[in-house]
């Protein structure tokens, strides 16, 4: 997408494709640290660690990989983001489906944020805070941050809207 493209083109838009790489990585770093702490409790418990509780841990260790491996790309398709004149709409969900809409006229303030990871894939979460108490704070993370920062521009209240 080019910078003249409008933001509020009321399309179904996917998230960022490198979006699937940085959620592994998270993954791998967040299972990783699971598998290596689980096996020093395991070795530290009274009987130690015998083959049953091996071949447990090691099979929940096996599948944990492949989870953060393989569910990325699932999580991925099914996630979509429309921005028009009203407001955002956020689809999200695999099993339990998610629909997310905040008018710009409940939007308090956004940010746009950006971890190592995301820094690195020159992505960023939008963050909108909102005038409500069910999704006060809605995060689309997986755009491309310059894309993320057009969308903040365009959810802000216009200099002629009236504060609430």
């Amino acid at each position: 997408m080019s910078d003249a493209e409008p933001v509020a083109d009321g399309v179904d838009h996917p998230l960022d494709p490198r979006l699937i790489p940085v959620q592994r990585i998270g993954g791998a770093a967040f299972y990783g640290v699971f598998a290596l702490g689980s096996f020093i409790a395991l070795n530290v418990m009274d009987q130690g660690l015998t083959w049953p509780r091996f071949a447990v841990w090691l099979t929940v260790v096996i599948a944990a990989a492949w989870h953060a491996w393989s569910w990325p790309p699932v999580a991925w398709r099914h996630t979509s983001y429309r921005v028009d004149d009203q407001g955002i709409e956020i689809r999200r969900g695999v099993y339990w489906r998610l629909v997310i809409n905040v008018p710009r006229s409940r939007v308090q303030h956004i940010d746009v944020a950006q971890g190592p990871l995301e820094r690195r894939y020159g992505l960023g979460t939008l963050v909108v805070y909102t005038a409500g108490t069910d999704h006060a704070k809605v995060e689309l993370e997986g755009l491309a941050h310059a894309r993320a920062l057009r969308i903040r521009e365009h959810l802000l209240p216009s200099e002629t809207a009236d504060a609430v």
